[in-house]
């Protein structure tokens, strides 16, 4: 884990995405690249070329100076970090800033827990996740701890999932933490037998990893809804970390083939990583 990108926009949530980010910046020697994105009006980009300059260069140096003060912050002693100011208006020129850098994960803030469809989608948290080519772990709380000793991944193993598994995979194993695959079996979701199950998942894992060695670490769970499976498996292991893959073009509710309400990130405390399908 090299190198982390923190898209920030000055408010208390970019603040706790990156404490979080400097807690495993120091635990890895990470380099910490604190972005903000000036996303200039529409009425900017139409003045003159002059106006365009002048009234550029003010919201920049308004913006390095926010970045300095928001900066001067304890936790980020013994942190090598880079500010980054970017004009963009889209979001998803954010891949420029992570290819140009190399960048490994993004961390990104949210609200607390009054639910996905309120605070994330059509935000910019919702809009990262669904351009970022990269992992993107998203924080609603102040850190209290970031180790990420334990971590699931729910997956409805299908051959659409085998990228962002395979990603997941890489990922945990830099954050050193023990990844639990969980698949939720629902009475009223495609409900699937035993024997059915075991099939889906050992032609998934022959898929990707070319072996049965993760077979494992697949647990299945029986719940009246996946979100409730999910959380519940989590709370009963004590798990670090809720990791999921979404299929970008659709946003932060659509994390397996088919659909998640916005109830994991509604009623989980743990941060919440994503993985684009």
């Amino acid at each position: 884990m090299k190198k982390i990108l923190v898209p920030v926009d000055f408010s208390e949530h970019s603040e706790n995405a990156l404490e979080t980010a400097a807690a495993i910046a120091k635990k890895h020697g990470s380099e910490l690249y604190v972005l903000h994105m000036l996303e200039l009006s529409n009425a900017i980009y139409t003045a003159s070329t002059a106006a365009l300059n002048e009234e550029g260069v003010f919201y920049f140096k308004l913006a390095e100076k926010k970045m300095n003060t928001f900066l001067d912050r304890n936790f980020l002693d013994g942190v090598d970090v880079t500010p980054v100011i970017k004009h963009f208006k889209v979001f998803k020129e954010i891949n420029e800033v992570i290819n140009a850098h190399q960048i490994d994960l993004v961390v990104m803030g949210s609200h607390g827990t009054s639910g996905v469809k309120d605070v994330i989608i059509g935000s910019n948290a919702e809009r990262v996740v669904r351009y970022s080519e990269v992992p993107v772990l998203i924080v609603k709380h102040n850190p209290i701890l970031v180790e990420f000793n334990t971590g699931i991944f729910a997956s409805d193993f299908s051959e659409d999932a085998i990228e962002a598994y395979l990603r997941a995979k890489a990922t945990f194993k830099k954050l050193d933490s023990k990844m639990h695959l969980i698949y939720v079996n629902t009475p009223d979701n495609g409900f699937k037998s035993s024997t059915e199950i075991d099939v889906l998942v050992t032609k998934f894992l022959r898929k990707a990893d070319g072996d049965l060695e993760n077979y494992s670490n697949v647990n299945v769970v029986s719940d009246y809804s996946v979100e409730k499976g999910i959380l519940n498996f989590a709370n009963s292991i004590g798990a670090d970390l809720v990791a999921v893959a979404t299929h970008g073009r659709r946003g932060l509710a659509h994390f397996f083939e088919g659909s998640i309400s916005e109830d994991i990130a509604n009623h989980s405390t743990l941060p919440v990583m994503t993985f684009k399908i």
